[in-house]
């Protein structure tokens, strides 16, 4: 017996669109297929959006999710940027803020501009804070997402263990994600454009490097919550760089935007995108040799889980083809050919905007996940 939770899964990825296709589908008694449908409508997870094709008689209702009546609230905090936006129940954008912000002022003073910058959204907006039924956070660090919390970063100093849904819970009593800002941008991709694929790897690279996995739709986010952690592989052990983990050699200490900016005496990975769009060869010539050395690693990820596409992201996917072609060119040397035959290595298609919808999809699937939308409704009722 199929709850009501179930039947808007079989709405939502389009098994069924009327009651009659419900019917038809699950085998359920037309009263079992009303009861579920008016309950999920009364409570504003579906609505009727037109009519369907009829057989004969009048044409059946159309059901579709009803995404506006619920709202997010999503946050993706970087290195040294933080943006947030608020958007409807299908992870649609109503209205977004952004802002130059340190992720290493601390997390009392990040989390309280976010908070600050949730209730400006929602005044801009017009909306009430009972109207958000889930609030979801992207950081720069490992992140145990089923207890809310930065297991290690080495970029954001006295943020391990931060209680992050704490610094929300008094103001909505709603469920609060957590999630690592690589796979939240991976899962951004993935969802975006490229939902067809089984398998996609995201490489983000500004001040540091990270990783995210989507596999058959989902994150991938390995045992101790660290898959994707590339950025910290030892290549050259003698070199004399240290990394910000504290070892030497790591692929981050040579090749991410802050290791580049470095060597060119410049501040930041967004000073050496400038001086790449500008045609400084010293600078291009700088960010090929890093992309070759991050496909050092990536050829060995891409032989191990033979993805789809391969998406660059973070401030270096905006020095054009440069950082890419470096990529490019070890992948497909020290792959074997039929592991990169049908693969895409390819820059983001959402930009700086790729965390955002990422958290916004999370959220959206917990929210309308079958258990989730169960409890709600046993709620509602009790």
């Amino acid at each position: 017996m199929l709850t009501a939770g179930q039947v808007l899964q079989l709405i939502r990825d389009g098994s069924c669109r009327t009651r009659k296709d419900l019917i038809e589908f699950t085998g359920l008694s037309r009263s079992t297929v009303t009861d579920r449908v008016d309950r999920l409508i009364a409570a504003g997870y579906l609505h009727e959006s037109g009519v369907g094709a009829s057989g004969g008689g009048r044409p059946p209702s159309v059901l579709d999710v009803d995404a506006t009546r619920r709202l997010m609230l999503v946050a993706d905090l970087g290195a040294t940027h933080a943006r947030v936006a608020l958007t409807d129940l299908a992870a649609r954008p109503i209205t977004e803020e952004r802002a130059e912000m340190r992720i290493d002022r601390g997390p009392e003073a990040v989390l309280t501009w976010v908070r600050e910058a949730f209730l400006r959204l929602l005044d801009k907006a017009g909306r009430p804070a009972d109207e958000v039924c889930g609030i979801g956070l992207d950081l720069p660090g490992s992140v145990d997402h089923t207890n809310g919390r930065v297991i290690r970063s080495f970029l954001m100093p006295g943020w391990d263990d931060h209680p992050i849904r704490e610094a929300f819970a008094p103001a909505y009593d709603v469920p609060i994600m957590v999630e690592n800002d690589a796979n939240a941008m991976a899962l951004g991709e993935w969802w975006s454009s490229w939902r067809g694929t089984d398998s996609l790897i995201l490489v983000k690279v500004s001040t540091g490097i990270g990783t995210g996995i989507v596999l058959d739709g989902q994150i991938y986010r390995g045992v101790e919550e660290a898959a994707g952690n590339i950025g910290h592989v030892r290549i050259r052990e003698s070199d004399d760089r240290v990394c910000t983990c504290g070892s030497r050699g790591c692929v981050a200490s040579l090749a991410s935007g802050h290791a580049v900016a470095a060597d060119l005496g410049q501040e930041s990975s967004r000073d050496v995108v400038r001086l790449v769009q500008a045609g400084d060869p010293a600078a291009v010539a700088r960010t090929q040799e890093a992309g070759r050395t991050l496909g050092v690693v990536l050829a060995t990820a891409v032989s191990l889980l033979n993805p789809g596409v391969l998406v660059l992201a973070g401030d270096m996917a905006q020095t054009r083809e440069h950082y890419l072609t470096g990529i490019r060119e070890i992948v497909y040397r020290r792959s074997l050919p039929y592991t990169t035959r049908n693969l895409e290595i390819v820059t983001g298609g959402l930009g700086d905007r790729a965390g955002i919808v990422g958290m916004a999809v999370i959220v959206m699937e917990h929210v309308l996940s079958p258990a989730a939308v169960d409890g709600a409704l046993a709620d509602a009722a009790g």
